[in-house]
């Protein structure tokens, strides 16, 4: 039965060398389960048909019932090198080989009846990336949960805000650790969104055109929990375009993790020392006894550019393809799957860094407090109290800056009072010296922060409306996540009792 069940025309097998640059068994596995359940469900649609008898409806249910315990038990690569598969191009002629192999062609050889691989495959796909989804939001949303934890903790703790690399305003650990939680929520707002554009069943749609036997599509996309069609069976079977979004979503996603990962290794190094990393999240050297590397991040930031990689590899692939199925579709597979993988990992790595790192705050208030990081706050209080174009006082604010860097980093508030008020005389701004130097005195960071009355600044009270936001929104998501979950869960297990009803005494 080996590589010839599907060789109808050709007279010889196919070459070994061939077989094996065709075959996708290394990336089937990962559908070989949703494999056996989509040719189950088939089954039952071609019984209500009339193609398959209940007797032998039984018979093949009973048959994939024990290739899909067996293969759970066994681990599937070793089930199918026990039933020695390897010669077969994918896994759905294997299936359908163990099935023949077992209950005879007369019975089994129907059960590939009114669909192709083409539609078979998608449908694997689909399934596939149905549960992917589903981890992937769950993990995203205990990464945002640890977020707001660790921000509910750090609400008053002092750091500088860079722009260009370079101190630029004070702000919080929080309203950092806020601003990842706004992306990451983003994220799993488009990761959420493609599982409606995934979640519709191509099955039926055979290999391009459909067919003659009088299917019931709407029957085998409820047992298996689609909530629709894809109506074009055209489309159905050549199109990429939800698998390509979702890739381009992971990117996007890893691209968001690579950047907190970026920050995370800065403040850890020595010059910054904003942060420290758990040990259980840090590597050290062969040599350097003293050091504690932040491999994890560092290998995240790597596999941000291996997804966004084959996201461009899955559109070269498609680019140039006719309408139709063509076997190039075929290594979008690994893709996908690896994707997946390193985002779920990535996101599991990324929450436990989270949950574990620790803060210097003596370190970050020191730092801001070395900075200038409260110039702009001095600039806005003399444009308010005085009215004086912002220009002007930009100006004036800088000439205090420049004075207190050149004369060794010192505090505003240590310029001399003789030197400012030679800036006030050679800006022309009508301000009382004394008022000015209690301004330049009265200005901290700790003060900066409470001064802010922007929506979505770092004051303290701008960030628990934050948090409640982003809580209320989590909250939201997780009901959609759960109803999905539920979902799925409740009809593939009606669909499981479907089969062992009608198994009977077999499945004892």
């Amino acid at each position: 039965m080996n590589n010839i069940l599907y060789r109808s025309r050709q007279k010889e097998n196919l070459d070994k060398d061939v077989l094996n640059f065709l075959s996708s068994l290394r990336e089937d596995v990962n559908i070989f389960y949703y494999d056996i359940l989509g040719t189950q469900a088939h089954c039952l649609m071609l019984n209500k048909i009339g193609i398959l008898t209940s007797d032998e409806l039984s018979k093949v249910l009973y048959s994939l019932n024990k290739i899909k315990y067996q293969s759970k038990n066994e681990g599937t690569i070793q089930y199918i090198i026990s039933n020695e598969l390897s010669f077969e191009e994918d896994i759905h002629e294997q299936i359908e080989s163990i099935v023949i192999r077992d209950i005879g062609i007369d019975i089994g050889g129907k059960i590939h009846t009114g669909r192709s691989r083409n539609d078979q495959v998608v449908l694997d796909i689909r399934m596939k990336l149905r549960d992917d989804i589903m981890d992937i939001s769950e993990d995203l949303i205990s990464v945002i949960k640890s977020l707001i934890v660790r921000a509910k903790e750090h609400k008053d703790t002092i750091i500088s805000l860079y722009t260009h690399l370079q101190q630029a305003q004070i702000g919080t650990m929080s309203h950092y650790l806020l601003s990842y939680s706004f992306n990451l929520l983003r994220d799993l707002d488009r990761i959420s969104s493609s599982f409606e554009k995934i979640n519709l069943s191509p099955l039926g749609s055979c290999a391009i055109g459909g067919t003659g036997i009088p299917i019931d599509r709407n029957y085998t996309a409820s047992l298996l929990g689609f909530q629709g069609l894809l109506e074009n069976s055209i489309d159905a079977t050549s199109s990429r375009d939800s698998m390509i979004e979702y890739l381009s979503f992971l990117s996007i996603l890893m691209t968001s993790l690579s950047r907190i990962a970026e920050d995370f290794i800065l403040w850890s190094t020595s010059e910054f020392n904003y942060i420290e990393l758990s040990d259980k999240y840090s590597s050290t050297s062969s040599v350097m006894p003293q050091k504690k590397n932040p491999d994890p991040l560092e290998i995240l930031r790597s596999r941000t550019s291996i997804v966004i990689g084959m996201l461009i590899s899955s559109l070269s692939i498609i680019k140039n393809l006719p309408s139709g199925y063509n076997r190039d579709l075929q290594d979008l597979k690994p893709l996908l799957w690896n994707s997946s993988k390193i985002v779920k990992e990535s996101l599991c790595i990324m929450q436990g860094i989270i949950d574990t790192f620790k803060v210097n705050k003596k370190n970050t208030l020191y730092s801001a407090n070395k900075s200038y990081g409260v110039s702009l706050d001095i600039a806005e209080q003399l444009v308010m109290k005085y009215n004086i174009p912002f220009r002007k006082v930009h100006k004036l604010v800088g000439q205090l800056v420049q004075y207190a860097i050149t004369h060794g980093n010192i505090p505003l508030d240590k310029t001399p009072q003789d030197e400012v008020n030679k800036m006030l005389n050679s800006s022309k701004i009508k301000i009382d010296l004394d008022e000015l130097m209690s301004i330049l005195k009265d200005i901290k960071p700790k003060k900066s922060i409470l001064l802010r009355k922007s929506y979505g600044s770092p004051n303290p009270l701008q960030q628990t409306g934050m948090i409640n936001s982003i809580e209320k929104s989590l909250l939201t998501y997780a009901k959609v996540l759960t109803e999905r979950k539920e979902l799925l869960f409740t009809t593939i297990n009606n669909l499981d009792n479907v089969i062992l009803n009608t198994i009977g005494d077999k499945g004892n």
